[in-house]
């Protein structure tokens, strides 16, 4: 008989299915940038993202609190647990954004698949007044990004992610699009917190003048982030302040090593039906 049960023994291993890994990060963002998050089907996420002034903005103003600030408010809604879609507005230039998140892979506890690969998408609206833009649209920019995470440990996460920006409408001299490329991580350093680094890096090549410089300039931002099941609060430091990914990748004109960062803050909280 015991050659039926090693037979056995080994059907039933093959029956067990491998589980897919838990998600590389805890919320579905990572400071300025989406992460691999995609929540089961039917939650809804409530968003809020503020970004205060800049600290060296030389004026009387508590380090940038008492600058003009910029806010985004924000919900996304998950018809399938691989599919998320979202809608937001951002305060500066009136941004109305639409989203799109699809999980493509995911990581499995096996290393079957070593990665989890999701893509994200946004088309934005720029809802200034009409005099501004000549077309309707002018008012159009567009976002994709490919988001490769991996989940190293219970406390370290690292993701990858490249992107392409696309605005309808830009000044004389500049590309509609521009290619960019985002690193980030993640470090449990108790089981509700953890230390965040995100560094964004668009790919440009303008002429620069003595008087103007069109470059955009990289991102760079640090912060930690407590979080529970269902909520996650991340407290940053930055040099961007569009939040909407397009305008960052596109126009930041902040250097963060040359002083010019902000306070900033993201709230989420999912919400299951």
């Amino acid at each position: 008989m015991l050659p039926l049960l090693v037979v056995s023994q080994e059907i039933k291993n093959d029956t067990v299915p491998d589980k897919p890994e838990r998600p590389a990060f805890e919320s579905s963002y990572i400071i300025d940038n989406p992460t691999d998050v995609l929540f089961s089907k039917n939650s809804m996420e409530i968003q809020i993202k503020h970004r205060f002034g800049l600290i060296n903005g030389g004026e009387n103003d508590l380090a940038g609190i008492w600058a003009p600030a910029n806010i985004r408010l924000g919900l996304t809604y998950a018809f399938h647990d691989r599919w998320t879609v979202g809608f937001g507005t951002t305060k500066f230039n009136r941004l109305q954004d639409f989203s799109l998140k699809v999980g493509i892979f995911r990581q499995t506890r096996s290393d079957n698949i070593p990665v989890s690969i999701s893509y994200y998408g946004s088309f934005v609206i720029d809802a200034r007044k009409k005099e501004l833009f000549k077309y309707d649209q002018d008012r159009f920019s567009f976002f994709h990004q490919i988001i490769i995470a991996r989940r190293f440990s219970p406390d370290f996460s690292l993701q990858v992610a490249p992107s392409v920006s696309h605005y309808n409408l830009v000044a004389n001299g500049l590309n509609n699009d521009v290619f960019g490329l985002a690193v980030g991580g993640r470090y449990k350093i108790s089981p509700q917190t953890s230390v965040l680094v995100d560094y964004s890096h668009p790919f440009t090549n303008y002429p620069i003048s003595d008087t103007l410089d069109h470059n955009p300039k990289p991102g760079f931002s640090l912060g930690v982030e407590f979080s529970t099941s269902g909520h996650a609060f991340q407290l940053l430091i930055s040099n961007y302040d569009g939040i909407v990914p397009q305008q960052n990748y596109v126009f930041n004109k902040h250097e963060f090593f040359k002083g010019d960062f902000l306070i900033g803050f993201n709230i989420t909280r999912v919400y299951k039906f």
